[in-house]
Parts: C-alpha cells; structure tokens; sequence
C-alpha cells in the first residue's frame, strides 16, 4: 500500500471516530460510508415491518416492538455512559422531534402494510422538498423562482409516481406522503441536534421517549406476535440502533446536501430487497419519478448549502447556526 493510501485511510479512520462526537465535522468519504451503510441496515427495518404486517401484525404493534428493541440493545451503553447518555441542553428540541418521529414512523409502517417497499423509499425523497415549503408556509422563509421551480418539479415527479387519478392511489400512498412530510422536518432538527449532543445520546434519547409514546396505541390492537416473528422484531431494534446511530454520524461530518445525496441508494437497496424477499418489483414509472424527486431535491438542499455559505461569508465573526445548511431554521 502506497504512503498516499495510508493517508487516506488515517484520514478516513479520524474521520469515522470524529462522527460520534458533538461539533462540526467535514469530511464527504466518511460521510458516504456511513451513510450508505445505514440505508443498508435502515431497509433491513422495512423489510421486518414488511413482513410483520403481511403476518398480520397491526403497525402500531411492529412500531412499539421497534423503538423497544432499540432501546434494549442500548442498555449496555447506558450501563457504561450512566447518566451522561441522557443530559442534555435540548430537551425541547427532543420532545418535538420525537412527536414528530412517532407521527412519521406511525404513518411509515402503516405505508409498509400496504405498498411495496420500493415504492414507499421512492415517495420519501420528497422530504426535503417538504421541508422547503414548511421554511416558506410557518417560518416566512424568502423562498426565490429557482426553489419554487425545483418544488414544482419534485412534486411532478411524486404525482407520476402517486398517479392519484388511477385506481391504484389509496390509504397507503397517503400513509407515505405523511411520513414523508414529517421526515422533511426531522432531518433539520437532527442536524440541530449534533451541534452539542453525540450521535448515541441523539439515539437514545429519542427511542426512550418514543417507546412509551408508542406503546399507547399498540396496547389498543395488541396480539401475542407468532413465534416466528419474535427474532425478526429483536433484528429490527438492532438494524433501528445500528442504522440511525450511522445516520447521526453522516450528519456530523457532512452537510445535508451531500447526505441527501447519499440517502439516495437506498432505493435501489429497498427495490433489491423487495424482489429477494417478497418477489415485489415497481415500475418503470416509479424509477422515473423517484429520479425526478432526487433531482430537484438535491438542487433544493444544494442551493442551501451555497446560500449558507455566502452567508457565512459576509458575516466571518458569527458562529454559523447548524440549521444553515438545512430547508428549515428551527430554534430550540
């Protein structure tokens, strides 16, 4: 191996541990990595939510199962970290981004019971977009003609992918379509987040609150899950743990423009699950649309990235919010 390479790799390594820690990081290769690899473990919590409703699980139940498990397979870190794991100065930040994961995740499953899972990854490149049009309906975020073309055509891209004039638009692409519009905040707020909590704290801070949050509802449809059921549900808390923890970390050494990039690939990962594990394909339409939805919401979250870093720019002596580089500027 050549000197250079070794470099590389030092780099790389510096880089992936770097992630874990609170602050601003950048480095674009660790990024990637860790973002691939947690839309590799993230469609492995699709495909149990997938096979868990075509069992018959209710999708409140395989929700509640999921943040439980999570926060199961954390326990030997809070048993080494203690109480530190859950100090934190964001606590607001935290409450509402957990009413928002629990709306997203509730709407997400449900999805999940009834459209194939490359479908639902397809309509989940929308949020960005939405994240946008949040910025411009509640914040009264200066939104120009180039922003509001690329909305218009991300939307584009959803209606071919919805075809809400056909017979095939139901219960489940509206199920989508508010996961997806939930997703478009939470992004934003997980970037918010890394700016003084580590990736761990980030994780299970919100598991912990949304595991009573959701077992409310799943006490209402509750089942004795089948025996071949409980080994995958204790997988979907691992891939939950290992996915998100991976997520966090892309988000700390990188801005969001190239983690949307990067979230990309897990279509065709959900698509490739999809037929191995259910015999599920989608159509030509769907890969039209979901490429249309990529396109204009990587313009959309670039051009915040530029904007931020004029911003930057012109006023050097400020410390840059963590929301600069997102759609949406929210407070704690």
């Amino acid at each position: 191996m050549s000197p250079a390479a070794r470099d590389n790799l030092r780099t790389l390594a510096s880089a992936l541990k770097a992630s874990g820690s609170a602050g601003k990081h950048d480095h674009p290769a660790a990024a990637f990595l860790l973002v691939t690899v947690s839309m590799v473990l993230l469609v492995g919590i699709v495909a149990v939510g997938r096979s868990a409703a075509l069992s018959g699980m209710d999708p409140a139940q395989v929700l509640f199962f999921r943040n439980f498990f999570c926060v199961v397979w954390m326990l030997p870190l809070f048993a080494w970290r203690g109480l530190s794991l859950v100090k934190t100065s964001q606590f607001r930040l935290y409450v509402t981004r957990v009413m928002l994961s629990f709306i997203s995740m509730t709407a997400f499953f449900q999805a999940l019971a009834l459209l194939p899972i490359g479908e639902v990854a397809a309509i989940n490149f929308l949020s960005p977009l939405f994240g946008t049009l949040f910025a411009v309906l509640l914040l009264g975020e200066h939104v120009g003609t180039r922003r509001w073309t690329a909305l218009a055509v991300g939307f584009l891209g959803a209606m071919i992918i919805l075809r809400p004039a056909g017979s095939a638009f139901g219960f489940g692409h509206i199920a989508a379509l508010v996961s997806t519009l939930a997703i478009g905040v939470i992004g934003p707020l997980v970037k918010q987040l890394t700016s003084t909590d580590d990736a761990d704290r980030i994780v299970f801070i919100t598991n912990l609150l949304l595991t009573p949050l959701s077992l409310i509802p799943a006490l209402f449809v509750w089942t004795s899950p089948p025996l071949e059921l409980w080994h995958l549900l204790v997988l979907m808390g691992l891939f939950a743990v290992l996915g998100h923890m991976m997520l966090v970390r892309g988000h700390a050494v990188s801005d969001v423009s190239l983690v949307m990039t990067f979230k990309f690939s897990r279509l065709p990962f959900a698509v490739l699950l999809g037929y191995l594990a259910f015999g599920e394909l989608i159509d030509g339409w769907t890969w039209v649309g979901a490429i249309i939805i990529f396109a204009a919401a990587l313009y959309v979250t670039h051009r915040e990235a530029k904007m931020a870093r004029k911003n930057k720019a012109i006023v050097p002596d400020e410390d840059v919010d963590p929301q600069s580089l997102t759609p949406l500027r929210l407070k704690d």
